[in-house]
C-alpha cells in the first residue's frame, strides 16, 4: 500500500473512534426524549456525513483491488471493512450483538451450537452470585439516581444509560449461560467463556486431561512464557488439558495468542475429564479393533493360500505318483511279452 493509502486508512481509522462515542451519546439523548438544538443536530449528521465519505473514499480502492483478484462481493466487501474499521471496534460490535442474542436463546430455555451427541459443561459457578448482585446494585441504584436527581435533562440520560447497563449485564450472564463448554462425540473439546472467547481443539491433539483447581491473579484470558492459557472464572481453573501441539486463540479484543496447556474452569471438572478420557478411549479401542480385524484377515488369508498351497502340492505329487506306477507297468507288460518271442 503507498504512503498515500497509509495514510488515508490512518485517517479513517481515526474517524471511526472520534465519531462513535459522539453518535452513541446523542442516541442516548434521543432516547431519553432530551430536545437537542437544531444546530447541534445539523453538525452531528454533517460530521456522520463527513465520516461516511471519508470511509467510502478509503474502502473503494480496497474492494476495487480485492474484486480485481477474483473475490465475490461480499467478501470484497467484508475484507474493505476489515482493512478500514479497527478490529477492537469490530469485536466489540459483534460481542454486544452476540450477547444480546443469548439473552433471547436464555429467555428461550435453549443453547447455542450444542451438536446431537455431544456434551455441554457449564462453567457459570463462580461467578454467577457476582453478576446477580452486581445486577441488584444496579437496579438499586437507578431508582436512587431517579429520585434524587432534580434536573430533568440529567435524570433521562441516566435513566437511559442505567437500564441499557442492566439490559447488558443480564445479556453477558445470558451468553455464558447458552454458550457452555462443549466435549464432542469424536472427542474434539470447544471451550466458551459467552460471546467474548471460543477456542476448538481437535480431539488428535487432546494428550491428557486431569482435575487440578488453581487460582489465578489476571484477567479473563492469560497466556505465560510456556504457552499455558487460563481461561478463569472467578479468578480460578479446575481442568488441565495437556495437547500433543500449540493451537491458536483470539483474545476478546482481536489480539492472537497459542497455547499448548489448556486451563479452564468446568462447574463439574470430573465429569468433564471423565467424557474427554472415554471419548479418547473409544477412539483407541475402535481403532485396536479395526487394526485386530485387519491381522485377523490377513491370518485368515495366508492360512487359506498355505492350505490350497498345500492341497496343490499333494495333488500334483499323487499325479506324479500314479504316472510313474503306470509307466512302470507298461514297460514290465511289454519285457513279459518280448520274452517268449525269445
Amino acid at each position: 500500500m503507498s504512503t498515500g493509502g497509509t495514510a488515508g486508512l490512518r485517517a479513517a481509522r481515526i474517524a471511526v473512534w472520534a465519531a462513535l462515542p459522539g453518535e452513541l451519546f446523542l442516541a442516548v439523548c434521543l432516547v431519553a426524549g432530551v430536545r437537542i438544538p437544531g444546530a447541534v443536530l445539523l453538525g452531528a449528521e454533517a460530521l456522520v456525513l463527513g465520516v461516511l465519505a471519508l470511509e467510502a473514499y478509503v474502502m473503494w480502492p480496497l474492494y476495487a483491488a480485492r474484486r480485481r483478484a477474483g473475490d465475490g462481493r461480499r467478501a470484497a466487501g467484508a475484507a474493505a471493512v476489515r482493512a478500514v474499521v479497527p478490529v477492537a471496534v469490530r469485536r466489540l460490535v459483534v460481542h454486544e450483538v452476540r450477547a444480546l442474542h443469548s439473552l433471547g436463546l436464555w429467555l428461550l430455555r435453549r443453547r447455542h451450537r450444542v451438536p446431537e451427541g455431544a456434551r455441554p459443561f457449564p462453567y457459570t459457578g463462580p461467578q454467577a452470585w457476582i453478576m446477580w448482585a452486581f445486577l441488584l446494585v444496579s437496579v438499586v441504584e437507578t431508582v436512587v439516581l431517579a429520585l434524587v436527581i432534580p434536573w430533568p435533562l440529567v435524570h433521562a440520560v441516566v435513566l437511559v444509560v442505567d437500564v441499557y447497563g442492566i439490559l447488558i449485564i443480564l445479556a453477558l450472564h445470558a451468553a455464558c449461560e447458552t454458550r457452555p463448554h462443549v466435549v464432542a462425540a469424536d472427542g474434539a473439546l470447544r471451550l466458551r467463556y459467552g460471546a467474548l472467547f471460543d477456542l476448538r481443539v481437535p480431539a488428535a491433539v487432546i494428550v491428557s486431561a486431569r482435575v487440578e483447581r488453581r487460582f489465578t491473579d489476571g484477567g479473563l484470558v492469560r497466556v505465560d512464557e510456556e504457552g499455558t492459557l487460563d481461561l478463569a472464572v472467578g479468578s480460578q481453573t479446575t481442568v488441565s488439558v495437556e495437547l500433543t501441539e500449540p493451537v491458536e486463540f483470539v483474545r476478546p479484543l482481536g489480539r492472537r495468542g497459542s497455547a499448548r496447556t489448556l486451563r479452564f474452569h468446568a462447574d463439574d471438572p470430573r465429569a468433564m475429564v471423565a467424557a474427554l478420557g472415554r471419548e479418547r478411549s473409544t477412539e483407541a479401542d475402535a481403532a485396536g479393533t479395526a487394526q485386530a480385524g485387519g491381522k485377523a484377515a490377513a491370518g485368515g488369508a495366508a492360512q487359506a493360500g498355505g492350505k490350497a498351497a498345500a492341497g496343490g502340492a499333494a495333488q500334483a505329487g499323487g499325479k506324479a505318483a500314479a504316472g510313474g506306477a503306470a509307466q512302470a507297468g507298461g514297460k514290465a507288460a511289454a519285457g513279459e511279452r518280448s520274452a517268449p518271442a525269445a
